[in-house]
């Protein structure tokens, strides 16, 4: 078999390519799998169980036809910050099983009713003025890593930030092929070494301590937390209604992506996706890994472009490889140094790549409303975009008490949100501004 030749989804390569070809996988989704849980307080190594276990599901759920590796997702950052401040992690969690079981009713509804009423409801005016929200409304999480030590201001910390930032923006430029693919675990690796020299030559810098990899086992359950003094537990999901309907209008969005992710990746591989398996198989799959994520302690999952990216260089659309790479990441997740090891990264390492992956998310949601066409002479379009940039980035809370006991809240991307949806609704077509 030629280097070149093109592999199919049902196509299986030899052992001898198949395991490096997987590996490169791992490689691309690894850098924003674990930055999620890093960033919310949940697991990296339970992030890499239900990324690799939910992208079997996906697999099995699809009829292994669609060659997608799901990873953690970021729209729903917000969210689980949000909420696990207010509720408790368990809570969000809970909220994020429910948006899971929520994508496969909306399947269930796509596969009777085909999926017109999702884009009259969600276009890309909403959507994408909505992901702008998403990646703006993480900015001041983004900073705060990387320029404040125990609340005060920081030069040494905004310098590794800078550092860690200027790698990553030098690695998505120009570095080609495969290495542009994993720009951001470029990013991270070298944020970590520069961290580790400063320490080295600067031991009042020293930002960096292994006692807690040296302290864990090799092996264990990547779903059991670590209490304080040394006990495990699991960290079962919990339900109210509050953190339920959040990630439940925020899911309005990413299943808007996951139509999208569907569409690029038929154009790469040359299949319509959404005719066979069909959306609704697509969807149902990307949902059923959510919610089986959310149970085992895990961030939401959704189809990661970055390994779009590797098939469209390597020409390999093989099923069996994505797999491979899931069975990968789920074994490196039962290796505990492994994931002791990835807890050490400084906080202004990740504040330094949040600065460049947060910037891409909410440029994601511009360039979602440029390729549609989106046209702002028509004063519809501009009020709708205006709303939701307002409300998603200042600080709007809807919030009122029924009873005694019960207080309703919602705000952010999930009140934006929804309010772009009931707008985009109401208002009627208008004219063009002069």
């Amino acid at each position: 078999m030629k280097d070149s030749e093109i592999l199919g989804p049902h196509d299986r390569p030899n052992l001898a390519r198949w395991i490096p070809l997987s590996f490169q996988h791992v490689f691309a989704m690894f850098g924003a799998t674990i930055l999620v849980p890093l960033l919310t307080g949940l697991s990296p190594s339970t992030a890499l169980f239900t990324a690799g276990t939910g992208t079997l599901i996906y697999i099995l759920i699809t009829a292994a036809k669609v060659p997608a590796f799901l990873g953690s997702s970021f729209a729903f950052i917000p969210a689980l910050i949000g909420i696990s401040e207010q509720y408790g992690m368990a809570y969000a969690l809970g909220g994020a099983m429910c948006a899971g079981l929520f994508y496969a009713i909306v399947a269930g509804i796509i596969k009777v009713a085909g999926k017109n009423w999702l884009d009259k409801a969600l276009p890309p005016v909403v959507i994408g003025s909505v992901i702008i929200v998403i990646g703006l409304n993480l900015a001041p999480t983004a900073m705060n890593s990387a320029m404040l030590n125990n609340g005060e201001y920081s030069l040494v910390y905004f310098s590794i930030a800078i550092v860690t930032l200027a790698i990553a923006i030098v690695a998505t430029i120009f570095l080609k092929g495969f290495f542009n693919t994993i720009s951001i675990l470029i990013g991270l690796l070298g944020g970590y070494f520069f961290t580790l020299i400063m320490g080295f030559f600067f031991p009042a810098y020293k930002l960096i301590d292994f006692t807690a990899v040296k302290e864990a086992s090799w092996f264990g359950l990547p779903f059991l937390q670590q209490n304080a003094d040394g006990s495990y537990f699991w960290l079962a999901p919990k339900f109210a209604l509050v953190p339920i309907l959040t990630f439940i209008i925020v899911s309005l969005a990413t299943i808007c992506e996951h139509l999208g992710d569907t569409l690029v990746t038929s154009k790469v591989v040359g299949k319509d996706f959404y005719k066979d398996p069909g959306l609704h198989r697509t969807l149902l799959g990307d949902g059923i890994a959510t919610a089986w994520a959310a149970l085992w302690g895990g961030p939401p999952n959704t189809t990661y472009g970055e390994n779009v990216g590797v098939m469209a260089i390597t020409k390999v659309y093989s099923v069996w490889v994505i797999g491979g790479a899931a069975v990968i990441a789920v074994l490196l997740s039962f290796v505990q140094k492994f994931g002791a090891i990835i807890q050490t990264i400084p906080g202004p390492v990740m504040g330094g790549i949040s600065m460049l992956l947060y910037g891409l998310i909410a440029s994601s949601g511009l360039r979602t409303i440029v390729e549609s066409g989106v046209d702002y002479k028509d004063k519809r379009n501009l009020t709708i975009s205006s709303v939701i940039l307002v409300i998603g980035l200042g600080g709007g809370m809807l919030q009122f008490t029924i009873g005694e006991n019960f207080t309703f809240s919602l705000g952010g991307v999930a009140l934006a949100t929804l309010v772009g949806i009931l707008l985009n609704l109401i208002i009627p077509n208008t004219k063009k501004i002069d």
